[in-house]
C-alpha cells in the first residue's frame, strides 16, 4: 500500500471506529470518557450534541475535521513524535489534525495535566 492509499484509507475511516479506542487507550491509564470529549470539543469546536449527530453518522474523519466548527488555534502549539511523525512537521493538514488528537489522548494516557493538554 502507498503512502496515498495509507492516508486515504485513514481518511475514509469512521471517527465512530476509532472513538471506542481513544476511551479506552484514556481508561486503561485511569482517564475518562469525559476528559476524552473534552479534548475532542477543545481541538474541534464540536459541542456535546454536534459530537453525537457525527457518531451516530458514522462521519468519516476527512468530514469529521473539514466540519469542525472551530478547530483551535492553539493546536499549532501541539509537538512531538506520534506514530513516528513529528506532528509540527506534518504537511497534509487533514494528516496533521488526525495526528493532532493522536498526540493528545497519548498525552491523557500518560497522565499530563488537562491544563498543559489543552495548552493552557
Amino acid at each position: 500500500m502507498t503512502k496515498e492509499q495509507n492516508i486515504a484509507r485513514v481518511y475514509k475511516m469512521s471517527f465512530t471506529s476509532v472513538y471506542p479506542h481513544y476511551i479506552q487507550k484514556a481508561e486503561k491509564k485511569g482517564r475518562t470518557k469525559e476528559e476524552v470529549d473534552e479534548i475532542i470539543f477543545w481541538l474541534t469546536g464540536y459541542d456535546k450534541d454536534t459530537f453525537q449527530h457525527h457518531l451516530d453518522n458514522k462521519t468519516d474523519f476527512e468530514s469529521f475535521f473539514a466540519q469542525a466548527p472551530h478547530f483551535n488555534p492553539n493546536a499549532s502549539k501541539i509537538t512531538g513524535v506520534i506514530c513516528g511523525y513529528r506532528v509540527e512537521e506534518i504537511e497534509e493538514p487533514l494528516m496533521q489534525k488526525v495526528r493532532y488528537l493522536d498526540k493528545l489522548i497519548d498525552e491523557l494516557a500518560k497522565g499530563k495535566a488537562m491544563e498543559k493538554i489543552l495548552r493552557k
